[in-house]
């Protein structure tokens, strides 16, 4: 048995005769019909019966279609894989993500990628979690680094950043003052918090509940810089990645602390559709990603960050 006769079965199955079968293929019928002789006399039992002018596969003609479909999908598969080894990569790679992965995680990635595929264009799409899982699903986008969890069936999901939330306000609040942050001490303070619904503001939301705090809210917005220039003016306090405020904490523009007994972190992954083979552009993503991770500011050292708890 060799792949041009699982290809013949598999043709004959489609078309449902040998004569449509050696038109498809461009092989006289007769080649067709010796090929199928040479099976049968191998295997020892007959693959097709004549009805008419059509014919009907039998049990083991129907295990061998089932058997040639896989042999096909695993050779495309292997024979892409060492292709796309070979082949440089190009093309355009879109990319999604929420404005705290647009502004702090997607720039050094861009910049690594552009390094290492010259040729690769490169495109970003600022938008929410459940915006970019439906653009992934239009194929309008390849891959978005979205907050997790994200349990969809049809999409494969890769952890790969856990960022620490911390308070964050001016430095000559009053917390800024405390040797330590306690939950008690933010019953009655002003928030600037992340919009509703949003994974990052459930993280929040469920430290509020589970200590008893009804907070004042005096604006919730997707834009993390928007929450940064409200807090500056004093209007307010927040929970954010230490990532968007690292450097002001470090210029003394803000004052950033752990609340005391808890760590409140949210998960950031990797999605994009799922399917037979994971394309090379994707793997080129993810190789990239794990080089530039370490250059992430995800959570401050213990001294030296102007960090308390």
């Amino acid at each position: 048995m060799d792949l041009r006769q699982l290809e013949i079965l598999q043709a004959i199955a489609e078309t449902g005769s040998f004569t449509a079968c050696g038109r498809k293929l461009h092989v006289s019928q007769s080649a067709i019909s010796r090929q199928i002789l040479l099976l049968e006399e191998e295997l020892g039992e007959p693959l097709f019966l004549r009805v008419g002018r059509q014919v009907k596969m039998t049990p083991a003609a129907e295990s061998l279609v089932h058997l040639g479909q896989r042999v096909f999908v695993d050779l495309k598969d292997t024979v892409g894989a060492i292709t796309d080894r070979t082949r440089e990569l190009r093309g355009t790679l879109r990319l999604s993500g929420g404005m705290t992965v647009c502004l702090y995680v997607f720039p050094p990635l861009l910049k690594h990628l552009r390094r290492v595929h010259p040729h690769l264009d490169v495109r970003l799409v600022v938008a929410t979690a459940g915006q970019s899982v439906q653009e992934i699903r239009a194929g309008r986008v390849d891959a978005g680094l979205l907050t997790l969890p994200i349990d969809e069936s049809d999409l494969v999901t890769v952890p790969v950043l856990r960022e620490e939330l911390l308070l964050v306000t001016t430095p000559t609040h009053s917390l800024a003052r405390r040797r330590k942050v306690l939950p008690r001490d933010l019953a009655g303070q002003p928030f600037v918090l992340f919009e509703m619904g949003s994974a990052t503001r459930k993280v929040i939301d469920r430290f509020f509940v589970a200590e008893h705090i009804e907070p004042t809210i005096v604006m919730d917005t997707e834009n993390v810089e928007i929450i940064k220039a409200i807090v500056k003016t004093g209007m307010g306090i927040a929970i954010v990645p230490y990532q968007a405020v690292a450097r002001e904490v470090r210029s003394g523009q803000l004052f950033c602390a752990r609340i005391e007994g808890h760590e409140l972190v949210r998960e950031t992954g990797w999605v994009y559709a799922r399917a037979n083979r994971v394309p090379r552009m994707i793997h080129e993503l993810l190789a990239a990603f794990e080089v530039v991770r370490s250059r992430l500011r995800l959570a401050p050292r213990k001294r030296g960050d102007g960090v308390k708890g």
